[in-house]
């Protein structure tokens, strides 16, 4: 496993745990379709949340929330569409990024940007 894929496990992991502790109910990790993919899932307080997760050891290449392009952001949208059409339950939905960086393989920092919009 790349060391990318090492840090991005961990980091959702990370992530699980947090929304887990601030009330949210994990429904998915990992879900995928065609070739979109949701880091998590999750709900709270009737709103479905499609949650993706950035995971950083270092700033040198600038904050974790930075790196998520208009591409990703597009297909994040596009695989809740689906995941929506397959839930028809849900009718309110919101985007967030849960933003981590680790030092020493413990979270120094964990910033959640709820309802982003692009």
């Amino acid at each position: 496993m790349s060391n990318n894929l090492i840090t991005g496990k961990k980091g959702e992991d990370i992530a699980a745990d947090y929304l887990t502790k601030n009330g949210y109910t994990l429904l998915e990790r990992n879900w995928r379709k065609h070739h979109w993919e949701v880091d998590i899932i999750a709900s709270k307080d009737q709103f479905l949340h499609f949650i993706e997760v950035k995971t950083r050891y270092s700033l040198r290449f600038g904050f974790p929330e930075e790196s998520i392009t208009k591409d990703k952001m597009k297909n994040l949208k596009n695989a809740a569409e689906n995941y929506q059409y397959q839930h028809p339950k849900w009718k309110y939905i919101q985007f967030d990024v849960i933003a981590i960086t680790l030092v020493n393989e413990t979270a120094k920092e964990i910033l959640m940007i709820d309802d982003v919009y692009f």
